[in-house]
């Protein structure tokens, strides 16, 4: 009987290259988390060169989502199709080119450009990332090892947030786009020297030279090479992303894309306005940016604990109480005094909790759905969930605009998460059998 190299993957012990693919994908979301945050950080900035008043810079700060959702949603399809490895390489290389150009706008419209381009490489980059983790990852540890490469999501924030806050203390604005530019760019060659296929991609799709490039990937992660690929009927290797919408799986699609968009229009808040709030408060541009960095802290702390007790207690019930107590503290943050120690330890709580939901919910994803869709789901859900990253500076733009005080509106951008933690209960996970098993299933059925 042939083995089927997915199970081999999923019930040995994590190989050391398996171990450095997820330090390597914590990396990439790293990348992704400082490059959304990267405008937040230039903000205050760009509002005193070009005289931006709330309303158009909280459009500016929506501009990235837009092609964060688009990307997630089309070239998460695409990862499904063509490979995880070609199109984190490809999504890099866009993210690299529009963060170079980003310091050269000169106007607002041309800034909203460069950033929607450089967010269609960070959209498909994240869907891949997460197909990637789940893919690399054994049975045992795959809540774990999607948890932590969430987290490279804040710690790239705190950590380029850090460097960022130094340097415009002698740089402007442009010099954030800079470093962010500069540190893709290396990864390209990294990702490309490090990373096979996903072994999990090849079994199911058997491209030209398919069974060559499992064995050198078994090989690589310290297993025996196989003879011949386990059959994978032809309609199964055509399934596409319209399987999420069909009985079985649009239960679950809707589900989670729904508590995902609510939760994200609630937390951005904190990632998209947080600075600006502060140094309209009189604070320096550096220290606005500090309070940002411990909401990202706290998000790569409760990232953390998130993932050690997904080992033991269901992801699902802990996603409900994070995302629930999440949406408090956000409310919370308005009625804080006007001091960077209280503003800092709430904007922590914020990023612990709010964080610590959205690592929940790519730990649900990569659980929902099956290999064939499984870039092609946690896209869909992030690329429509971006609409609430999109919507949530806008919303908080304009209720500034139209004489809100900063209670009301976080008060008011808070009720999407507890909305979308109430969505979530509803969620229902089918359990995924093994491969051999359910490849053995179907052809008794048939």
């Amino acid at each position: 009987m042939t083995k089927d190299p997915r199970e081999i993957l999923d019930k040995a012990p994590m190989s050391r290259l398996q171990i450095a693919i997820i330090v390597l994908t914590s990396v990439l979301n790293g990348i992704d988390g400082f490059d959304v945050l990267s405008i937040s950080f230039a903000s205050p900035g760009i509002a005193a060169e070009w005289s931006v008043d709330r309303g158009a810079l909280g459009v500016v700060l929506s501009m990235e989502l837009i092609g964060m959702a688009i990307g997630s949603i089309i070239i998460g399809g695409i990862a499904d199709a063509i490979g995880r490895r070609r199109t984190m390489l490809g999504c890099l290389a866009l993210m690299a080119f529009g963060m170079f150009v980003t310091p050269t706008s000169t106007s607002i419209a041309q800034l909203s450009f460069w950033r929607v381009l450089t967010g269609l490489g960070l959209g498909g980059l994240l869907a891949a990332v997460n197909a990637t983790t789940a893919e690399f990852s054994n049975l045992r540890r795959r809540h774990f090892c999607v948890a932590i490469m969430s987290i490279g999501y804040p710690v790239g924030g705190v950590i380029g947030g850090s460097v960022a806050s130094w340097l415009l203390t002698s740089y402007d604005w442009r010099s954030v786009f800079y470093l962010g530019a500069t540190v893709t760019t290396l990864l390209i060659p990294t990702l490309y020297f490090l990373a096979p296929e996903s072994v999990h991609w090849l079994v199911r799709k058997q491209p030209k030279g398919a069974l060559e490039k499992v064995n050198k990937a078994m090989i690589r992660m310290g297993h025996a090479p196989i003879d011949v690929l386990p059959e994978v009927a032809p309609q199964v290797r055509k399934k596409s992303m319209g399987d999420l919408f069909r009985p079985g799986l649009l239960g679950v699609t809707v589900v989670v894309t729904m508590a995902y968009f609510l939760h994200i229009t609630t937390y951005y808040f904190i990632l998209k306005w947080v600075p600006k709030v502060v140094a309209d408060l009189g604070f320096a541009v550096s220290s606005a940016g500090n309070v940002l960095v411990c909401a990202n802290i706290g998000g790569a702390i409760g990232g953390t604990i998130f993932g050690l007790l997904s080992m033991r207690f269901d992801p699902k019930k802990l996603t409900v109480a994070t995302m629930a107590l999440g949406a408090v503290f956000i409310a919370a943050f308005g009625y804080s005094p006007a001091d960077l120690v209280s503003m800092g330890l709430l904007a922590g709580l914020c990023g612990f909790f709010g964080n610590t939901a959205i690592v929940g919910m790519f730990a649900l994803f990569a659980h929902s759905f099956p290999t064939h869709v499984r870039a092609s789901g946690t896209g869909f859900a992030v690329g429509v969930g971006r609409g609430g990253a999109i919507l949530s500076p806008i919303i908080v733009g304009f209720l500034f605009e139209w004489g809100f005080a900063l209670p009301a509106v976080t008060t008011l951008i808070a009720i999407g998460g507890l909305a979308g933690a109430a969505v979530l209960v509803f969620l229902k996970i089918q359990k995924q059998e093994a491969p051999a098993a359910a490849a053995l299933k179907k052809a008794v059925s048939a």
